[in-house]
């Protein structure tokens, strides 16, 4: 509990107030919810506290909206992008290791820019898309660099969501698609994370604390999910992608 017990009160209510918002996100638009807690609980405690907080809501959150429409689904999800999933989780396994030799702010630029850069761009009408016969080779590349970025910094979202939207996937097989990709490789976070050091005894009563008010919000964002349609859906997405990319270049550039 020694993480707890440093913690000023307001900056307890203020990472309980940032979980709750990252909940509803996810819930809303299937994923954002590391991307929000990174960046707003980088904002108040040490990037590797803040990544060690994320790890748990992280995997519970995802659990849960892979499994909104039951196994079978999920199972199915897993079995058509098997082989991204595989390059996800080997690259996260691979890159956590690499967060102790990285500073915070580099660490800040290596998420923050591709990720505001393709927000961005996908607002202003350019689309992402690639022939069938060159899915594999796509699916390969998106999907090293998404378990790369992941293991250094617990967000490998903005990959994935391009590829996903390039496929023209469905809102609901999207977000299920998400939550499976993102549950798997939440999990090897998680033992990454213990080999590395950053979750341990004493980060892990912070992250558990974050997982009441991630539950909540998560609750809340499906129900707001399931009134929007699919280009509300794509729109908010990709805002919600420009804010937490631009609060983290601001953070990689000022400190």
């Amino acid at each position: 509990m020694l993480v707890l017990q440093e913690f000023a009160p307001q900056t307890l209510l203020i990472s309980l107030a940032i979980g709750l918002l990252a909940g509803f996100v996810k819930g809303a638009i299937g994923f954002a919810l590391p991307m929000i807690m990174i960046s707003g609980l980088g904002s108040i405690m040490a990037p590797d506290l803040a990544l060690a907080a994320l790890i748990l809501p992280t995997v519970v959150m995802n659990a849960a909206q892979a499994l909104r429409q039951g196994v079978g689904p999920a199972l199915e999800s897993a079995r058509h992008h098997w082989i991204y999933l595989a390059l996800v989780l080997g690259f996260i396994g691979l890159s956590a290791q690499l967060v102790r030799h990285l500073s915070a702010q580099t660490l800040f630029l290596m998420i923050g820019v591709p990720v505001t850069l393709f927000a961005v761009s996908q607002l202003l009408g350019w689309r992402l898309s690639f022939p069938p016969e060159r899915r594999r080779p796509v699916e390969v590349t998106v999907g090293a660099i998404a378990g790369f970025c992941g293991g250094i910094s617990g967000v490998w979202g903005p990959p994935t969501v391009a590829y996903l939207t390039a496929l023209d996937t469905p809102k609901q097989e999207a977000v299920r698609v998400q939550g499976v990709i993102y549950g798997a490789g939440a999990v090897m976070l998680l033992l990454a994370h213990m080999r590395s050091g950053i979750f341990n005894t004493e980060t892990a009563p912070l992250s558990a604390l974050l997982l009441l008010p991630a539950g909540v919000g998560m609750a809340l964002g499906f129900r707001a999910q399931d009134r929007m349609d699919q280009t509300r859906f794509r729109t908010a997405t990709l805002v919600v992608l420009v804010v937490a990319g631009l609060n983290l270049v601001r953070r990689g550039v000022m400190g």
